[in-house]
């Protein structure tokens, strides 16, 4: 029979995607064959699975650390936020359409809970263990009706559930209670320990508010997680960029543009550990500028994004910036840094057409339907600021509505993708004197050891430094990142009563 465990939180970001990330990887050290699930996630950073299908990063990270493949029965339901409280909902890896948030929790949500009960179903199926995430609160009574993720789950699976508050934001104690008060019966009864999450400081000092707790609710407390710094694990939304460490110092400046619907922006997370480089995400033109390189990253909501631009005078800067120094472009990015978007179906926006900053000799009309595959990239000889980058492969994924060309005679930057039925093309442009100005589709690129190490030289090298050797590695380090995220579980959580209390527990009812 499998096995659950269920993770909620007294609200939302209190460190429920970090804990059942953790959990799978303890059990995967312990030989179970475990997933992660989580019905229904609301997030901007995703990620394209093998078939094609588009799910959750964080739901993808927990697949890592649990040691399988991501599959879209992990998160059956993403909601991707395109603005003006709207979402594009995407039901077991394909979009069926925008929505409204009363759109979507009146008459769609309890609808989807019928894919969420099948994926559950399916993943109970080939996998002895699971490790469900909710999302915000349980206790949300404006949305419980409709809720699909947190106590409607619990109960159609008979799943025990810990409940987490994160203490770093103060008020910890009362959320813990004021969650529990405001749950059903039948719901209390299925939450089985308390959590707390992100301590600071000398444990000893929060014995009385522990026996304080278990006094008061009657549920044990089954640990105190210690705040954890430079974790390194994907987060699923740009929430999660307030907490990300801004280095003060770095040889090499590189602005990513904080777009207002910035999307995939775990595509930077490599660049961010090389102890040579100052990451910043700027979102005023006068951040960028002392950068060596800007990069415009991907954007759920392309042609806003880029109105945005030009209203606050980053569209300004940054074309100015690109006549001399680097611009690169991913995705939306790339889109934004060509000569027009064309969306004869208003997917995005009002806005049928729209200039774009012309940096790219390129066009881009949105489609009817998203393009989403999983993609290996190669480039030979490519020609950036007088140096020259090879890479074999460059494993990734592609994940737009837009469809980019360039006029005949247009200079493609040397990006060849390969997909999973044999074929190839070109991908991306590249204008400039220097070649210094590039955009690609290829998701994921910097994540590839060597090109991101020749990448970053050829930047020290328009500086007059000299080159440095590939000395992280971005797959191992994700590995150690897991492993002593599972160590401090070990340590903080009473591991042996959560397995219990999992063994205790019915399986689906």
């Amino acid at each position: 029979m499998t096995e659950y465990i269920m993770l909620m939180g007294t609200g939302s970001h209190v460190g429920k995607s970090i804990i059942t990330c953790g959990l799978c990887r303890i059990f995967y050290q312990e030989g179970r064959h475990v997933a992660p699930f989580k019905a229904q996630n609301m997030a901007l950073n995703s990620f394209v699975t093998a078939a094609g299908d588009e799910m959750g990063r964080a739901q993808v990270a927990q697949a890592e650390a649990s040691g399988v493949l991501p599959d879209a029965l992990m998160n059956p339901v993403l909601l991707k936020p395109t603005g003006n409280s709207t979402s594009q909902v995407i039901i077991m890896g394909k979009p069926v359409g925008n929505m409204s948030a009363r759109e979507y929790h009146n008459n769609f949500s309890l609808q989807a809970f019928s894919t969420v009960k099948t994926a559950a179903a399916s993943l109970s199926e080939k996998y002895d263990t699971i490790v469900i995430e909710g999302a915000g609160s349980p206790a949300e009574v404006n949305l419980k009706n409709t809720d699909i993720v947190n106590m409607r789950v619990a109960k159609h699976l008979n799943a025990p559930v810990l409940l987490i508050a994160d203490i770093d934001r103060g008020g910890a104690l009362a959320s813990l209670v004021g969650t529990l008060e405001l749950l059903e019966a039948d719901e209390r009864a299925l939450i089985k320990g308390l959590i707390i999450n992100k301590f600071r400081g000398d444990v000893s000092l929060f014995d009385s508010a522990i026996n304080f707790l278990e006094e008061r609710t009657g549920k044990p407390v089954l640990g105190v997680v210690p705040h954890i710094e430079n974790l390194g694990i994907d987060d699923e939304d740009s929430v999660s960029l307030e907490d990300v460490p801004q280095k003060d110092t770095g040889e090499i400046t590189i602005a990513v543009v904080r777009l207002p619907k910035i999307a995939n922006f775990t595509d930077f997370t490599a660049l961010e550990k090389e102890n040579d480089v100052r990451l910043i995400y700027a979102r005023t033109a006068e951040e960028i500028s002392g950068a060596d390189a800007v990069i415009l990253p991907g954007s759920k909501s392309t042609v806003n994004d880029l109105i945005h631009l030009k209203e606050t005078g980053l569209a300004e800067k940054i074309v100015q910036y690109a006549a001399t120094r680097p611009v690169v472009g991913i995705c939306g990015g790339y889109q934004m840094m060509g000569k027009e978007i064309y969306d004869p179906y208003k997917s995005e926006s009002n806005v049928e057409r729209i200039a774009g900053l012309n940096l790219l000799p390129v066009s881009t009309t949105f489609a009817a339907e998203k393009f989403t595959a999983q993609t290996v990239g190669s480039c030979k000889n490519f020609a950036f600021i007088g140096s020259t980058i090879t890479a074999p492969r460059l494993p990734g994924y592609e994940i737009h509505a837009g469809v980019t060309t360039l006029p005949e005679g247009g200079k493609y930057a040397p990006f060849l993708l390969s997909y999973n039925d044999g074929t190839i093309r070109a991908d991306g442009a590249q204008t400039g004197a220097n070649g210094q100005i590039f955009g690609t589709y290829l998701h994921g690129i910097f994540d590839d050891d060597k090109f991101r190490r020749d990448f970053l030289n050829a930047l020290r090298k328009s500086k007059h430094l000299p080159p440095l050797p590939v000395t992280k590695n971005v797959a191992a380090q994700k590995e150690q990142n897991y492993n002593r995220l599972a160590d401090v579980l070990r340590r903080s959580l009473n591991i042996d009563r959560i397995k219990q209390i999992m063994r205790e527990q019915g399986g689906a009812q």
